[in-house]
């Protein structure tokens, strides 16, 4: 008989919640936790910089460093020299939101680091049913009440961020930001190429 768990399937412990600092032992789960399916979000389209970042409520500053130090990013088109813009998708956006939510709420970049890795790696399918909680030490994925009611009854909830809230957010502030396409050229690369047709 074969041992190995339904693709369909979500582990749980006995509680019913997820304990993601064990995310490597949920490899065989479906999709990607950050994966948004909805057909407007094409993957040829990004938002520039500024844009993602007024979008996830952080300084441009934030942004940069994010993107230097591999926490966040862009997916749709990174920096490559002088002249070229970063343009963030969608989920490259909602990752910056969650990240934002994570330090207002007092985690340290390190232990965001781990949980969006962590939450990468675990892959979960509907994010608008997901709310992530943390005790401190570790940081826990629910999708059910009973779930979160389980947690908050024994005392160890420190916070918790409905993922489908936020995503909510990011697509309201999104829907008045107009997108570039990849293969749009940035300003400042039409005006150096302008300049040197001269």
């Amino acid at each position: 008989m074969d041992s190995a768990q339904p693709e369909n399937v979500e582990p749980t412990t006995d509680t019913g919640r997820i304990d993601l600092s064990k995310a490597s032992d949920f490899a065989y789960l479906q999709d990607d936790l950050f994966a948004v399916s909805q057909p407007w979000h094409d993957p040829n389209v990004g938002y520039r910089g500024t844009s993602a970042a007024g979008a996830a409520g952080i300084s441009y500053r934030q942004l940069d460093y994010w993107d230097r130090t591999a926490l966040v990013q862009p997916s749709v088109r990174g920096a490559s020299g002088s002249g070229t813009q970063r343009l963030y998708s969608f989920r490259d956006i909602l990752v910056l939101k969650l990240v934002k939510n994570f330090l207002d709420a007092g985690v340290s970049l390190q232990q965001i680091r781990t949980a969006i890795n962590e939450l990468r790696a675990a892959g979960i399918s509907d994010l608008a049913k997901i709310t992530l909680f943390s005790d401190g030490a570790k940081v826990y994925l629910f999708t059910s009440a009973d779930e979160i009611i389980d947690l908050m009854d024994k005392g160890q909830g420190v916070f918790g961020i409905s993922v489908g809230k936020v995503l909510d957010e990011v697509e309201a502030t999104l829907a008045h930001i107009d997108p570039s396409h990849v293969e749009e050229m940035d300003e400042l690369t039409l005006r150096r190429l302008n300049k040197k047709a001269v």
